[in-house]
């Protein structure tokens, strides 16, 4: 392909430019399986872990740490983490089909090896090996999708994406509940074998063949610096929650070291021509405003949105399954309002689209704070959700929409990568910030943390009687509705990124190669 020439993206109709046609879709089909699967996993996998912390301890022993089944999901997190900068240099030597397909294998062999563990350790060298696969699903996700969509249908496409992105943490627990409750818990993962079977046969079929180029030289030093430094940083925020402080050891050590590594990687990737991850990007007024927003709405969305199901465990005393169900709400506002946000981010400013999504998040957060003991459900929390859902459909994909839109076609794939990392960083910080500030608010209140302490301990009910745990019960709801509060506070400084936005009509960056780059892989039949 010549780089004076614009291509016509595979399942572009030029007569129909503004339209799904059955080609886009299909590629997109591939796309939204390897999604389901990355994302699903992760959440299902949450349910699981007081499973773990039985069927893995020595018979007849006491059950395993609560800390140390956790790096069952930790592990996965920090592969994930760590492949993700590699991927956009693969997938220009590779080719993105060769390499989705790869990556879709990769997590399915990791997959059957999970459910065939014997012992925590031997599950969580398994789950690295999934991580390893899952975190090239998304980024390669996303660039197949917008080099296949075209600019001017990328926030419909994005919006097909978007689904599993928004409703993998609801109806994931709900997934892993029911395999654990009339199955067994090795069923969370083989369930993953027959879809990563089809996944593969579907991304042969469905996805065309692209012509890899493997001109640009790999950035062995920004890999060193890169991919051990985010997983070292994340590590250590991870660890906040668990050691209820930010002066451990086990936090800072590995956390300063993984932050100087980043530092030094930021940089020196200005110096290489083809660097692990492009920074230059940034100077992208469009990406760098969609990055700030979505990194701010990320850390402040999901660190919020991990209180909900604990608060409805811990305070309400539901199930894991039952509270599950009750977010359901939740998702339902978010498939009604992604694709209509999806339409309107191909035809309007994003500007004029996230804000009204945003304001519906903060809304909800801030009516979150008045969560007592016994609160109506179908009365208040349920509809709260569903406004909460609502806004989370309108706002993540338009953010991702804008950025991408930005881009020409061999920056795709290495935009992707930044996006993907960038909202990785922030969901992790989220939910260690908010965790730190719930568990400060708890260490408070005493008589709040008894309510968790009984869970383990029946004794605590009997000595605190009837009368002293409905007043722990209530102190304890009391701590939820101050985390809240902090957490729509966060979601509320979203706004002030948003705000930079564009709220004016620009013509997005067609999809050719540039002109002094080396050919990309082109997604062509």
């Amino acid at each position: 392909m010549s780089s004076t020439t614009t291509p016509t993206p595979a399942g572009v109709s030029p007569g129909h430019p503004d339209k799904l046609d059955a080609a886009v879709l299909k590629v997109a089909g591939v796309v939204v399986l390897g999604a389901i699967m990355s994302i699903l996993d992760i959440t299902v996998v949450n349910i699981a872990l007081t499973k773990f912390q039985t069927v893995f301890a020595e018979p007849g022993g006491e059950p395993l740490a609560y800390s140390t089944v956790a790096w069952t999901v930790t592990a996965y997190t920090l592969a994930l983490a760590t492949v993700i900068p590699l991927t956009g240099w693969a997938a220009d030597r590779f080719g993105t089909k060769r390499l989705y397909i790869m990556a879709v294998i990769l997590f399915t062999a990791g997959s059957a090896l999970c459910a065939a563990a014997g012992s925590i350790e031997v599950l969580i060298a398994y789950r690295v090996l999934q991580g390893l696969g899952g975190g090239m699903l998304m980024p390669l996700g996303m660039t197949i999708m917008t080099r296949a969509a075209g600019p001017e249908r990328m926030g419909r496409l994005m919006a097909v994406l978007g689904i599993p992105m928004l409703l993998g943490p609801i109806f994931g627990p709900i997934l892993g509940g029911w395999l654990i409750d009339n199955y067994s818990w090795h069923w969370i993962f083989l369930i993953n074998v027959p879809i990563g079977i089809v996944a593969v046969g579907y991304a042969m079929w469905a996805l065309p063949s692209d012509r890899p180029e493997p001109s640009e030289s790999f950035d062995v030093i920004g890999m060193l610096l890169m991919s051990p430094g985010l997983a070292l940083f994340l590590y250590g925020v991870s660890s906040i929650p668990g050691e209820r402080t930010v002066a451990s050891a086990k936090v800072l050590v590995p956390g300063l070291v993984g932050l100087v590594m980043i530092i030094a990687f930021v940089l020196y990737s200005f110096r290489p021509q083809h660097p692990l991850l492009d920074l230059r990007l940034f100077s992208n007024r469009r990406l760098t405003v969609a990055t700030i927003t979505m990194f701010l709405f990320g850390a402040a969305f999901f660190g919020g949105l991990l209180l909900v199901p604990q608060y409805l465990q811990q305070v309400r005393a539901e199930t894991p399954l039952h509270a599950a169900y009750l977010m359901v709400p939740q998702g339902i506002g978010a498939m009604l309002t992604m694709p209509v946000a999806g339409a309107l981010a191909d035809r309007f400013p994003v500007g004029r689209i996230v804000p009204f999504g945003l304001v519906a998040i903060v809304a909800g957060m801030f009516a979150l704070t008045q969560v007592g003991p016994d609160t109506s459900y179908w009365g208040f929390i349920i509809p709260v959700l569903f406004v909460m859902g609502l806004g989370m459909g309108g706002t993540m994909m338009p953010i991702m929409t804008s950025a991408l839109k930005t881009l020409t076609h061999h920056q795709v794939a290495r935009g992707s990568t930044l996006l993907n990392i960038t909202q990785q960083i922030a969901s992790s910080i989220g939910v260690a910030v908010i965790s730190v500030v719930f568990t400060n608010y708890l260490n408070g209140s005493p008589r709040a943390g008894a309510v968790l302490g009984a869970q383990f301990d029946p004794s605590i009910k009997d000595r605190l009687g009837p009368q002293g745990m409905a007043q722990a019960v209530s102190e304890l709801a009391d701590v939820y509705g101050r985390t809240f509060l902090i957490a729509a506070i966060l979601c509320a400084a979203t706004l002030v990124a948003a705000w930079f936005l564009p709220r004016r009509h620009e013509e997005p960056v067609a999809l050719e190669a540039d002109a002094d780059a080396p050919a990309a892989p082109v997604v062509l039949h």
